[in-house]
């Protein structure tokens, strides 16, 4: 029997909530525990993310994933950018403000008994920009014991745009447009100076030297959004990490929003079979 619970409403640090899902199987066999942070313009159920969760679950884990404080959903509407002030006020801090709330979550919640859930055992799982702070998170927070980035960034600064800095601290925001839903998504000047008033803390380089933990980093060689390169260094400045490419895959691995089909893409099937038989070992 599957027990599945969708958009737990929880406290956050900054002033918004935190919306979350988690799914097992009823067992009475404790289980390792997988949480999901989504990447930039993303959220817990986009594309296949809820087929993903389905999938772990059949595999023996209870999931939990969750959206961002500060994505731009809300509590009404988690799908999708209602929020745009959110989004605009969002940043790195918080996002890892966010995660550690939801591994609090894991630990002390009521909700999953005891005798469903290793809480001694959590795993946690970051896609492009989640993976970066996945990276992080996992380095401060020794509650963490295996670690796996999908198509992950590697330097937080560098994705900076640095022509227009002048510009956005000068106007105080910038606008990005999203591509599926034609938005103009500000970003508000905050998000710089959060980056740089906690460059020593943000710095995912820094952080993947220090890891200890099990550490698999998988990406696409075709990522049209976030280099291969990236991968490439992560495992270079990794004393325990292992690398997996996936070749002539995107950044998604083939899955989009909506995602309507009956099977998952033939990508996504395998970086799940590696990123299980990973967690498994």
């Amino acid at each position: 029997m599957t027990i599945t619970e969708r958009n737990i409403v929880v406290k956050g640090k900054h002033k918004k909530s935190i919306l979350l899902d988690y799914s097992y199987q009823k067992t009475t066999t404790q289980k390792p525990v997988v949480v999901f942070a989504h990447g930039f313009k993303g959220f817990k159920d986009w594309g296949h993310f809820n087929q993903v969760m389905d999938h772990f679950v059949m595999e023996g884990f209870v999931f939990v994933k969750f959206n961002f404080s500060h994505n731009g959903g809300t509590i009404e509407d988690p799908i999708d950018f209602p929020d745009l002030t959110a989004f605009g006020n969002n940043n790195y801090t918080k996002e890892l403000d966010d995660l550690k709330t939801v591994v609090d979550w894991v630990e002390n919640n009521l909700s999953i008994p005891d005798e469903e859930i290793n809480k001694q055992q959590i795993y946690l799982i970051g896609h492009s920009r989640g993976g970066g702070i996945s990276i992080i998170a996992a380095n401060e927070d020794k509650r963490i014991k295996k670690l796996v980035t999908w198509a992950a960034v590697s330097d937080f600064i560098q994705r900076l745009p640095q022509n227009k800095l002048p510009q956005w601290k000068r106007e105080g925001v910038i606008y990005i447009e999203n591509a599926r839903t034609h938005q103009q998504m500000p970003m508000y000047y905050q998000f710089v100076q959060d980056l740089l008033d906690n460059k020593e803390r943000l710095n995912i380089k820094s952080a993947a030297q220090q890891i200890v933990i099990p550490f698999l980093i998988i990406h696409g060689t075709k990522d049209e959004a976030v280099s291969v390169d990236a991968a490439h260094l992560l495992y270079e400045w990794s004393n325990s990490a292992k690398l997996f490419l996936v070749e002539e895959s995107g950044h998604t691995f083939g899955g989009k929003h909506p995602f309507i089909d009956n099977n998952l893409p033939k990508d996504v099937d395998l970086v799940l079979e590696k990123t299980i038989a990973f967690l498994k070992e």
